[in-house]
This record gives structure tokens, C-alpha cells and sequence, in this order.
């Protein structure tokens, strides 16, 4: 039976956490699991203008976090014998007129050079625009109900040059892991909802984790989440928890929690929910970004070894999930923020979770 610790028996937690808020995070709330039992804090405001905290283990969109649970559904699929990794994914999906050279496993790798509707970021600075809804400013704010369908993001995708041959490069998209729920539902006959359902939230009793389409709700409790942007010279700062996440699909449409992603990070690491020769797979870092299918394979420092991880920001709303490659060890944190164009709490987020990696992989005593 895990134990919860308080701030003052782990004082160094905490103090990373009050060091994120004051960097500028609006909240963060972080859970830890590691040979001394469970530690849960959190810091912040849970709300501009309010002084409670964010509540320790509320809802938060997890973004890019969803890609772990598809890539986990399509290779739980694989196990079942319903598809083959190296299948091409145009024989389940012919439709779109994919490269035949795209297979399963270079959608979840990153691998297959198709374009990434939320927009292109170039080696030379250049950026190619995807879909409206990823705009910035008042317009981005306008749209953020708009429903869009996957095959629409897909399609879009598709009338833009690809970034490279399928299997020769390495570039992160959004659309591989549109085209990974299309997938899972062609194969099943269910939504992807239904089946990460079936295979992964029902076995796991993962009761906080919602899998939407449209919905624009986050259920209670949950922290807020904020945009800023010029407008007319004006700064405007708008409360935009409620969103409908069909823009962003199954590359990052999920809501969970700090202890949902820690029971699924270590269950999936543990081996609980795929075969070893397929979780071995899962775990193969590509050379170029250390992407495996679904989580990133790093090093988490100096005495740290390597982590399995993944992690995402959706307008406003973050989380972290990272653990020791046997799920033994793991770390979860919810943050929200103000969210702007210029993304300006990047620099404060990388710092912030390189410290977390040392002090919670790495034996901590780092300077932030």
C-alpha cells in the first residue's frame, strides 16, 4: 500500500513546484511513486484572481499524452492479431490515397514524412500553416467550438507536400496519430473511444480519463486554463478551459489526471498491457528524437538512467508523465497556464521539467 507524503517530508518537491509558479505557471499540481511511497502537492491558483490551489488530483487536458494511450490501443490491436505493424496503412485506410510505403509502425513512430495539419516548422525557420483553428490571436479564440472531422484534419494533411519519403526521416505530426484513431475504428467497427474503453480505461479502472470528440466540458474539479492575445493594442487574457478538442483529434484531445496517468504509466511500463516482445517495441528509440511508438526513450541525467515519457500542452492545460522503464518509479503533473502565441513559458517548462527529471530520477541537488 502506497503512503501519501505531505510537502514537509519532501520539501525539495515542493520547493520545484512553488519554483514553477513563480516562473509564471498559473498552477501545477505533481504526484510522484517512487520507493518512498506517494508524494502529492500542488501550487499556484487554481484560477486568475482566486487563491485557492489547484485541486491535487483534478482533470486537466493532457495533449500530446494521448498519443501513448492510441499508440498502446493500436498495438494492443496488434496483439490481438486484428493488424500487423508493418502493414500499409493504406490497405486498411485506401481512401486517402496514402504512400503504400506508410506503415502502422511509422505512424506511431513519426516516421511516415506526412504533413503535420497543425502546421510545419522547417529546418530553416520557415513555417507552413495547417488548419484555422491552430491561428493565433482573436481568431483562434473565435473558432475554439468549431467541431472538425479526423478525416478532415487528414485530408488537409494530404493536399500538403509530404515532409519527406515514409521510413527516411524522423518530423513529429498530429496527423499520423489522426490517422492511427482511424485506424483503430476501420479495423473494430468502434469509435476509438469504445475501444480505448474496452482495452485500457475499464481493466485499468482509470474512472477520471475521458476519451471526447466535441465535448467542450472538462469535468470537475479541474484547474482553469488561459489565452493571451493583442488586440487593437489592447492585451486580452480569456478563460479557455472549455474547448472543443476535435481540432487537435486523437494527437491530443484526452482528459485525465495526475493519478489516472501514473496507474497507466506504470501498468503499460509493467507490462500489464502488452506482450514484452510488443512493449519492447513500444521502447526502441528512433535515432534521431529517441521516439519510440507512442513515448519518448531518454536520458534523465547524471545517475538517472533512462525514463520513458511523454508529455503535452493543449492551450492552456499541460501534463507531464514520466517513469523508470519498469514502471516502478514515476512522475505526473497537471499544469495551467496563460497560453500565447509566442508560446512564452516554453523556456520556464523546459527548465522546470529538467529539473524534476534530476530531483526525481537523477538524485536531485540542481539549480533550477
Amino acid at each position: 500500500m502506497s503512503i501519501t507524503l505531505t510537502d514537509q517530508d519532501r520539501p525539495e518537491l515542493q520547493e520545484v513546484i512553488e519554483e514553477m509558479a513563480a516562473s509564471g505557471f498559473t498552477g501545477v499540481t505533481m504526484r510522484v511513486h517512487d520507493e518512498r511511497g506517494e508524494w502529492v502537492g500542488s501550487a499556484g491558483v487554481r484560477e486568475l484572481g482566486a487563491t485557492a490551489t489547484p485541486p491535487t488530483n483534478g482533470h486537466v487536458r493532457i495533449g500530446s499524452n494521448t498519443k501513448t494511450f492510441t499508440a498502446t490501443v493500436v498495438l494492443q490491436l496488434v496483439a490481438e492479431g486484428r493488424i500487423g505493424l508493418d502493414d500499409p496503412v493504406a490497405d486498411h485506410l485506401p481512401e486517402f490515397g496514402l504512400d503504400r510505403q506508410i506503415t502502422v509502425r511509422m505512424l506511431l513512430q513519426h516516421t511516415s514524412g506526412v504533413f503535420n495539419f497543425t502546421g510545419e516548422y522547417y529546418e530553416d525557420g520557415t513555417f507552413a500553416p495547417g488548419i484555422p483553428a491552430t491561428t493565433a490571436g482573436q481568431e483562434w479564440v473565435d473558432n475554439r467550438f468549431k467541431t472538425y472531422r479526423p478525416q478532415e484534419l487528414v485530408e488537409l494533411a494530404l493536399s500538403k507536400p509530404a515532409r519527406f519519403a515514409p521510413g527516411t526521416d524522423w518530423s513529429y505530426s498530429n496527423t499520423n496519430y489522426v490517422l492511427a484513431r482511424l485506424l483503430i475504428e476501420k479495423i473494430t467497427g468502434r469509435s476509438v473511444a469504445e475501444e480505448t474503453q474496452r482495452l485500457i480505461l475499464g481493466p485499468l479502472g482509470l474512472s477520471d480519463t475521458v476519451v471526447p470528440t466535441t465535448e467542450s466540458d472538462i469535468p470537475e474539479p479541474h484547474a482553469h486554463a488561459y489565452y493571451r492575445y493583442e488586440e487593437a493594442g489592447e492585451v486580452k487574457t480569456v478563460d479557455v478551459t472549455r474547448q472543443n478538442p476535435s481540432w487537435i483529434s486523437s494527437g491530443g484531445d484526452m482528459i485525465s489526471t495526475t493519478q489516472d496517468l501514473h496507474t497507466f504509466i506504470s501498468a503499460l511500463l509493467g507490462g500489464k498491457l502488452l506482450p514484452a516482445p510488443l512493449l519492447a517495441e513500444m521502447c526502441k528509440p528512433h535515432p534521431k528524437a529517441g521516439y519510440g511508438l507512442g513515448v519518448f526513450v531518454q536520458d534523465a541525467g547524471e545517475n538517472g538512467g533512462t525514463v520513458i515519457t511523454h508529455n503535452g500542452g493543449m492551450a492552456g492545460h499541460a501534463a507531464l508523465m514520466y517513469s523508470t522503464p519498469d514502471g516502478s518509479k514515476t512522475l505526473t503533473a497537471a499544469l495551467n497556464y496563460v497560453d500565447d502565441a509566442a508560446l512564452s513559458l516554453a523556456g520556464a517548462f523546459q527548465k522546470a521539467t529538467q529539473r524534476l527529471l534530476k530531483e526525481v530520477f537523477g538524485g536531485g541537488q540542481t539549480a533550477l
